[in-house]
Parts: structure tokens; C-alpha cells; sequence
């Protein structure tokens, strides 16, 4: 028996539609380095993606289907480009502007992208690369830049707001299927090279209603939402469509994610949200620390990308901001988890809740899977790899030119779950708490050490910024772990001190006896710690190395 309710697609020109029209007032205010910040309502937003998908099939010939890449930075444009492209049947790919050249190659060829939208700004780092993307027929360049770069290429080269003027601010967007392709996005390529995740309209709604609900995000039109992470970072962590859906206004910071222009930011504009990975919030620590500003507008943050130390959020609790957990994957849309306490808890009762990952929403099933293959219980002990699946997480990655899935045996079990590769623990109640990944987790003699937790126990020593723990080898034990550690300015401690400081916490076994101190923990494009180049840089001989007995 069927049902009798409508079936009316899920798409995106429909979020389009209704925060253009019901919250046509809402605002995207993009930071200019300069006095006043550029505003557009919703509304306008809504006028401009229409004239943006008739420039780009009609101007440019844009079928369904097919991919336009975006090089941009978060502002007004690039949500234009958010709406116009999938509502209109083609595909938006965002490119991560800080990965490696040969990395943003081999993805753009993979793609297969048409049409490059990208900021003046970036000209230096796309113009190089062109001569190798022979897919790419168009560059349409967004703002102010140096055009000089593009002389001699085979590519035609258009004006953004040339391209727009004159076009009509209406679209009749196609009734597509809402599980056909709306936008994608590579993963970061630390193994290999980058995947593609190929989102549906079907799943970025979906995740976007999910963001918008209390045990999420739960923002409404009296929030502005400073959205950091970047727009080439899953979706900017679904924000810019959640943001349509409610009303939610859009901080964008453009090129300005340094430290002292956020500050500003927040104290000019007066967000109540913000989203972006640990090292945005130590770095914003570290600026406020120095020269104060007023933070107190922003009631809470969405942080994710990478575990937050407990002492992080602890030095923004005084501040009278709550950072809030997350976790999620580029192949999960990203939303996972959040780490909303259970309810009618006292402050000291939540902070376990807290510095967990978080409880997972309906959308999202979970499941741990031991060393032997075995399904493990939910005990709050019982240790794991997370395995998941939902309606807005892979069941593949593209195939490019093939036109086939691929599932890897490494990243989905042969019943579809996608495998994490986080080793944790769930609580009874749904928490889950990670205590690695899996090619982190340090194997000595037998027993795991957790790297995260070792980091997170020295990020709480008042004279260390960073921390980033590593498996190196070990000939007595198989591996013991490596600490690399950043000291703030003035800092006096020294490795004896540090390893008592962690002996308060941490089992004497666990305790590293190898130390270094370095500048600044190398990071991913994304702003995680990148262990693998710290344990090549030990291989090499190029850290300078003191071994404690």
C-alpha cells in the first residue's frame, strides 16, 4: 500500500526559492578589508543566481550535468554560484584552493570541469595550472585581480558581473530528479590520491534540515552565522544552504582569516555562530589574548575538522563563548555528530558530554567494528572503527571518466557501511568519543596509546600552543610515540617538565620519551595536523630529536 502524500522533489532551487522569498531580507555580508563590509539580501542573492545560470548556459553553453568549479574564497559570489549551478541541473565542484598543484590537476581532469569560476586573487595559483586542464573551456574571474596571468592561454576568459549584466533575474529551473548530482567535492588525498564525493539534492537537503535542528546547529533568522571554514571544505559544513532554509544571516570573511581580522570582524558585525576547524579558534585565542576585543555577541561555535582540546574550550568558556564538538567526514556532508549535552545537567555534569565527539542525530546510524571483524556493544569501553550509513553519507566515490562507482574494500564493508577509519567508543546513550584514527593510533608492545589523548594533555599545559603526537618505531616495543611541541612566546618549560606535567594524567607506559620542538605543526589543507609529514620529517633525520630516559 502506498502512501496518499505528494511526492515533490527535494531539490536545491526550492531552498533557493523559499530564502529568496520568505527570507528575502536575511542578509550575506562579505568582509572587504576595508571601513564598510559588501551587503546583498537574500533576495538579491536570489536574482543574481538566476542571472548566473542563464550567462552560464546560455553565454557559456552549461548542459546538465556537467561541471562548474569554483577557485573562490567564502563570499556573496560564491553562494550565488552554491544555488545557480546545481538548481540549474549542472554540477558544482569546489576546488580546495590549498591543496598541491599536481593535487588540484589531477581533480579538475577527474571532474572533467567546463567552466572555472574563480576571485581575482587566486589568478596566480589557477593561471599555472590551465596549460593542464584541457577540459576547462571558460574562466570567469570574480572581482579584482591581476588578468595579466591569463595572456596566451587557450581558455576564454569572462567578467563575472559582465557576464551577469543585462540577464534576466528569473530562471524556470527544471524538475530534476532529486538523487541526481547537485555538487562535489574531493577529500583532502592524505592516502593516495583525493576521492571525489558526489552530493545529491536529495542528500544536501536533507543534511541542511539536520543542520537547522536544535540537537544541531539550531540557528534561526536572529542569528548571523561568521562562516570560516571554507566553502571548498565539504560544503562549507552545509551552512550556506542550511542558511536559506532559516533565515540564518552569512558572515563571509573572504580572504580575511587571519587572526586580528576575524577579531574585528566579530566585534563589528556581532555574530551569534561561527563555524571553523581548532586552529582558527587557538589562533583567534592567541590574537583577543594580546589585544582584547569584545567576542561576547557569539553564544556558541560549531568546531570540527580536527578533536578539540579540552583546554581550548575551557579558555573560551571564560571568555563567555561555548565551543561546541563536531564531527564528520568529507564523504558524511559532513554532519556526524554534535556534543549537546543531555538536558538538566549542571555544568560540571555536561563537561564529559562536552569533550566527547557527540550524539548522533536520526539520520545517522553507527556501528563499531573490532579487530576480529565483530559488531562491538555500546558501552562507553568497548573499542572500535566507526562505521556509518545515512542518507546523507557516500556509498561510493566518482569514477570519473568510467562513469563507474567505486567502492573500495578499505572504505565501505561489503554491506555498504562507510568505514571511517576514527577508532572510538559510543556510550549507551549514542556519545561517541574518538580516541584516534586508525593509522594514527600508536601500537606499543601490544597495546594502543591513544595520540589524540596525549595531545590533548599537553595542549593543556599553559606555555604550549600546539601539540601533535606521532607512531615512530621502536625496536624494544614495535612503536612508541613521538611529541612534537609548539611553546608560546616566553615560554621557560622543558621536556622533564612537560612529561611530569602529562605523568598527572596520562600512564606512565604511555608517556613519550622521544621530544622535539618545533616553529608550528605542519597542517593539511583543511587545517588538521599532518602526521605524515612529521613522520617523514623524523625518518629523514630532519627533526632534532631528545630522547628522555
Amino acid at each position: 500500500m502506498l502512501s496518499t502524500m505528494q511526492d515533490v522533489p527535494l531539490l536545491i532551487s526550492r531552498i533557493l526559492a523559499h530564502g529568496s522569498t520568505i527570507h528575502g531580507d536575511s542578509q550575506v555580508t562579505t568582509w572587504t578589508g576595508e571601513a564598510e563590509p559588501h551587503r546583498r539580501s537574500f533576495a538579491e542573492i536570489g536574482v543574481r543566481a538566476a542571472r548566473l545560470a542563464h550567462a552560464l548556459r546560455d553565454a557559456l553553453g552549461v548542459q546538465q550535468d556537467e561541471r562548474v568549479a569554483t577557485l573562490m574564497w567564502n563570499n556573496s559570489e560564491h553562494v550565488e554560484a552554491y544555488f545557480a549551478i546545481p538548481s540549474m541541473g549542472a554540477v558544482l565542484h569546489t576546488l580546495n584552493l590549498r591543496l598541491p598543484a599536481e593535487q588540484l590537476v589531477f581533480i579538475v581532469n577527474h571532474a572533467a570541469d567546463r567552466v572555472v569560476l574563480v576571485n581575482g586573487t587566486l589568478l596566480p595559483l589557477l593561471a599555472p595550472l590551465l596549460p593542464h586542464l584541457p577540459t576547462v573551456e571558460h574562466v570567469v574571474v570574480v572581482g579584482v585581480g591581476d588578468r595579466s596571468a591569463l595572456e596566451g592561454l587557450d581558455v576564454r576568459v569572462h567578467e563575472y558581473e559582465e557576464l551577469l549584466e543585462g540577464r534576466p533575474g528569473h530562471y524556470d529551473w527544471p524538475e530534476l530528479d532529486e538523487r541526481q548530482a547537485a555538487a562535489m567535492c574531493y577529500t583532502s588525498g592524505t592516502t593516495g590520491e583525493p576521492k571525489g564525493v558526489v552530493y545529491s539534492h536529495r542528500s544536501v537537503y536533507l543534511h541542511s534540515m539536520q543542520v537547522n535542528m536544535t540537537e544541531s546547529m539550531g540557528l534561526t533568522d536572529h542569528d548571523t552565522s561568521l562562516i570560516v571554514v571554507p566553502q571548498f571544505h565539504v560544503n562549507a559544513w552545509g551552512l550556506p544552504h542550511a542558511t536559506f532554509m532559516t533565515g540564518i544571516n552569512m558572515l563571509m570573511p573572504d580572504r580575511f582569516l587571519q587572526p586580528a581580522p576575524l577579531a574585528e570582524m566579530i566585534e563589528r558585525e556581532k555574530p551569534t555562530h561561527a563555524a571553523a576547524v581548532p586552529t582558527i579558534w587557538q589562533g583567534l585565542l592567541a590574537e583577543v589574548t594580546a589585544n582584547p576585543r569584545d567576542l561576547t555577541s557569539m553564544k556558541h561555535v560549531t568546531i570540527g575538522g580536527a578533536a578539540c582540546p579540552p583546554s581550548l574550550m575551557e579558555a573560551y568558556d571564560k571568555l563567555g563563548v561555548r565551543l561546541c564538538h563536531a564531527w564528520g567526514m568529507t564523504e558524511t556532508s559532513p554532519l556526524g555528530t554534535m556534543a549537546h549535552p543531555p538536558a538538566g545537567l549542571t555544568a560540571e555534569e555536561e563537561w564529559p558530554y562536552r569533550i566527547t565527539q557527540g550524539r548522533f542525530p536520526a539520520g545517522v546510524e553507527a556501528r563499531l567494528i573490532g579487530p576480529a571483524g565483530d559488531v562491538l556493544p555500546w558501552d562507553g569501553e568497548s573499542a572500535g572503527e566507526l562505521e556509518v550509513r545515512g542518507n546523507w553519507i557516500a556509498a561510493a566515490y566518482y569514477g570519473g571518466a568510467s562513469g563507474e562507482p567505486l567502492r573500495p574494500e578499505d572504505k565501505f564493508s561489503a554491506d555498504g557501511w562507510l568505514k571511517t577509519g576514527d577508532v572510538g567508543v559510543i556510550s549507551a546513550d549514542g556519545f561517541l568519543t574518538l580516541t584516534d584514527r586508525a593509522k594514527d593510533v600508536i601500537k606499543s608492545g601490544g597495546e594502543w596509546i591513544s595520540s589524540v589523548e596525549l595531545e590533548n594533555a599537553l595542549m593543556a599545559h599553559p606555555e604550549v600552543a600546539e601539540a601533535a603526537v606521532v607512531a615512530v618505531p621502536d625496536e624494544k616495543w614495535g612503536e612508541r610515540p613521538l611529541a612534537t611541541v609548539v611553546l608560546k612566546e616566553g615560554a621557560t618549560a622543558d621536556f622533564a617538565g612537560l612529561r611530569a606535567f602529562l605523568a598527572q594524567s596520562i600512564a606512565k607506559w604511555q608517556l613519550p620519551e622521544r621530544w622535539t620542538i618545533v616553529e608550528t605543526v605542519p597542517k593539511t589543507s583543511v587545517g588538521k595536523f599532518d602526521k605524515k609529514v612529521i613522520r617523514k620529517q623524523y625518518a629523514d633525520g630532519d627533526l632534532d630529536v631528545t630522547t628522555l630516559a
